[in-house]
């Protein structure tokens, strides 16, 4: 499900831009994505992204993939490789590392969907710091309609996109300072950038009036042959080429660090480089010439320069800011004995009180529907059930909470409390099997009654996010003021001015109606001509639910 942020009305996932006023669409979860509950996967493996940078304001990396399929008809192989790579890379980042790379913006730059970033080539040194009205409006030259028209009436946007280039530039620019960019495979990969942009942008020129065609498919197999005769260093530069991309690969995602590529991905890796250097020498030609104008060359030094810095601020928050941001168990505890109100002390003895009244006899459903903090105690329904939860299946639930539960006999109550992340459990067994798993191997099978008292809180500093467990809330705290005061600290050393008062092209409301029709799914119908779904009918505003830690054990597994 989207929302818009203007109008908060909803829309379905197929949809990108809002159908009232053109506003970029914000992904929200549903109410049991939002919600926490006890089963073992249920808990992150990394912490929620900080919000220093806005992280929240950009695109979630697990869109990025799709945005590019979006846009398959006007963004070359080399952007489109780009994007998905960073997406995949993204994924693999602790907290304060993602909230220090998502300062990327997505435009349709160019008539290609690229990354704004900088370069570290002597040659632009002195714009390093500085990006002026207009190279900004060279490159908005041919960006997304629906974009312009936000930047073209929200001036808080502009400022917006102005601090999150600042903040990318800056931590690309130290991390050159430290060295970063001195690696062999790293400058393979910066020159790397610059041919396959250029070759995407000069296919785009030269080749926009001749008919749909896939990137540099233009360019016959007799060309690249000739290519291969002709360049007696062709088979060296490429070997540079694949091992640089398997490197970064390799470093970025560490389920790819054996991984080698197959002899039919190396020769489609061959090709495409064979067809990159062919157009991006032809165009470095044109360009000394003078055959391609100078807003050309300005375009593609912006797109490299922009391009390079996302990766050197991205390799530079791997290897230095991730340590420099990390916050270790021992400050978490620190941090909450020395605040009072997170001190579960009340809460536990509230629990202690329940649990004896269990074990004296009390009913136990009885007590669970007028104690239990549990959202996962109502049926669909909203009918309370007495705690219960039947037919768990061995592993689903939180370890400790199983290995309680399984060390019960049916009618038993658990003569201690069970603490977890999400608070304090009294359990009483109810019926536990012998089954065949999916697998056919032996397993459990067991019914559960529990009483959840929750130690959940809020960040009082982020009324809008979901309640977390006391230590996961205080660590995503830590690391947000740790990313905030390193980043302050690379702002300081490394100013960047970003024009905000560049000149934003104007859009017809044709150019709106036909970007809009691009983003509606097509359907075929059985007479083989293609025609446009209809439009989905308006959504009524809906509220957000409220997030609330759920202890329902979830069949399907986290999404």
């Amino acid at each position: 499900m989207k929302v818009c942020p203007k109008c908060n009305k909803e829309f379905e996932d197929n949809l990108n831009y809002c159908t009232e006023d053109y506003t970029e669409l914000e992904t929200i979860e549903s109410s049991d994505e939002t919600s926490a509950d006890l089963s073992e996967e249920s808990v992150p493996a990394t912490e929620a992204p900080t919000e220093v940078l806005k992280a929240d304001d950009l695109p979630a990396t697990e869109d990025l993939s799709e945005a590019v399929e979006e846009h398959r008809d006007e963004i070359g192989e080399a952007a489109k490789a780009r994007v998905a790579t960073a997406a995949s890379e993204a994924k693999g980042l602790s907290a304060s590392a993602k909230g220090l790379i998502l300062v990327l913006i997505i435009f349709a730059i160019g008539g290609g969907l690229v990354f704004w970033r900088t370069t570290i080539a002597q040659k632009h040194n002195a714009s390093l710091n500085r990006i002026t009205a207009e190279e900004m409006e060279i490159l908005l030259k041919d960006a997304n309609p629906m974009m312009l028209k936000r930047l073209g009436e929200d001036q808080e946007l502009r400022k917006q996109q102005a601090e999150n280039l600042q903040q990318l530039l800056a931590v690309a620019s130290q991390a050159r300072k430290e060295g970063i960019d001195r690696e062999p495979y790293i400058q393979t990969e910066l020159r790397n950038m610059r041919n396959e942009i250029l070759a995407v942008n000069y296919d785009q020129t030269i080749n926009k009036d001749k008919g749909p065609m896939p990137p540099f498919g233009f360019i016959g197999e007799d060309r690249v042959k000739e290519y291969w005769a002709s360049h007696n260093d062709a088979e060296e530069k490429f070997q540079e080429f694949l091992d640089a991309k398997i490197k970064l690969l390799q470093e970025s995602n560490p389920a790819m660090k054996d991984r080698q590529p197959t002899q039919e991905e190396i020769d489609q890796a061959k090709d495409f480089f064979a067809k990159i250097q062919i157009y991006s020498e032809e165009a470095e030609e044109k360009i000394k010439s003078g055959e391609l104008d100078k807003d050309f060359e300005t375009k593609i030094d912006l797109q490299v320069k922009l391009q390079q810095a996302q990766l050197l601020a991205r390799l530079y928050s791997q290897k230095v800011l991730a340590e420099k941001t990390k916050v270790t168990d021992e400050e978490v505890d620190k941090y909450i004995a020395e605040h009072a109100e997170l001190d579960p002390q009340k809460k536990k003895a509230k629990a202690e009180e329940i649990l004896q009244k269990a074990k004296a006899g009390e009913d136990f459903a009885k007590l669970a529907n007028e104690f239990s903090e549990d959202p996962g105690n109502k049926d669909p329904k909203g009918e309370l059930q007495g705690g219960l939860y039947k037919d768990v299946p061995k592993g689903r639930m939180m370890p400790e909470f199983e290995q309680a539960a399984l060390a019960l006999e049916p009618g038993q109550i658990a003569p201690n409390l069970v603490e977890t992340p999400y608070g304090y459990h009294i359990i009483k067994l109810e019926k536990k099997e012998d089954v065949k798993d999916q697998q056919g191997q032996m397993s459990q099978n067991y019914d559960v009654r529990h009483i959840l008292i929750s130690t959940t809180v809020k960040d009082p500093e982020n009324p809008m996010g979901r309640e977390l467990p006391v230590k996961e809330m205080v660590r995503n705290k830590l690391e947000t003021e740790k990313s905030k005061k390193v980043l302050d600290e690379i702002l300081a050393s490394n100013p960047v001015e970003v024009a905000v008062d560049y000149k934003v092209p104007e859009v017809s409301d044709e150019e709106l109606q036909k970007m809009m029709q691009k983003q509606m799914p097509q359907q075929m119908p059985q007479g083989g001509e293609t025609e446009e779904a209809p439009a989905p009918p308006k959504p009524e505003p809906k509220s957000a639910p409220k997030p609330q830690p759920k202890a329902e054990p979830k069949k399907d597994g986290k999404k």
